[in-house]
């Protein structure tokens, strides 16, 4: 027992503790990997309200214009369109699901991912590329090489979320969808965005 406590009095004996109790600490903050076990479910409706002006359609019925014609009513926009779909394929880690460009009755757009179905990990984001989709590992690390917009953090891991395109982003320049670690610079999974 005492020559138990004898060595680990020893000085280098304390450091190399303190340094291997430091890396075990920045290493599980850095891969976080209790996430792989904890899955986030997020179910979220395809944005699709119109935003109903001040004027009632009684009002709006009986307007008239300044010559005393009847003024006609303005046609009711329509709803969601998608733009371009396609299917997550696997990058990183075993990913699935739709992803679909919806222009919205306002004029916006986002991107819908439905029925996502990958791992939980650290930092990942949702990514509007213009990359080619590639399988296997050649697909892994591509997505940052070109253009890109991040549209925010994934909400969950599984489920079905929309992330809205900023107002200045022209989605005609992009041609997929990534599922992006940025803490590592992977692609989970991706999705090649078809004009339908």
């Amino acid at each position: 027992m005492g020559r138990v406590r004898a060595v680990l009095v020893r000085p280098w004996v304390v450091g190399v503790l303190v340094v291997a109790v430091a890396a075990v600490g920045l290493g599980s903050y850095w891969f976080q990997p209790w996430k792989l076990w904890q899955d986030q479910t997020v179910t979220e409706a395809l944005p699709g309200a119109v935003e109903t002006s001040a004027v009632s359609e009684p009002e709006r019925a009986g307007a008239t214009s300044p010559t005393g014609s009847p003024t006609p009513s303005a046609p009711a926009p329509a709803g969601p369109e998608t733009l371009a779909d396609g299917e997550l394929i696997s990058h990183e880690h075993t990913t699935s699901g739709a992803v679909k460009l919806v222009r919205l009755a306002d004029g916006s757009h986002v991107v819908r991912l439905e029925n996502l179905d990958t791992s939980n990990g650290p930092d990942l984001r949702v990514w509007l590329t213009d990359a080619p989709v590639k399988e296997g590992r050649a697909g892994w690390h591509v997505f940052d090489d070109g253009k890109y917009v991040s549209l925010g953090r994934l909400k969950g891991n599984k489920g079905s979320q929309n992330y809205p395109l900023p107002a200045d982003v022209d989605p005609a320049g992009f041609s997929s969808v990534s599922i992006w670690c940025d803490r590592f610079d992977v692609s989970f999974g991706a999705a090649e965005l078809t004009r339908v």
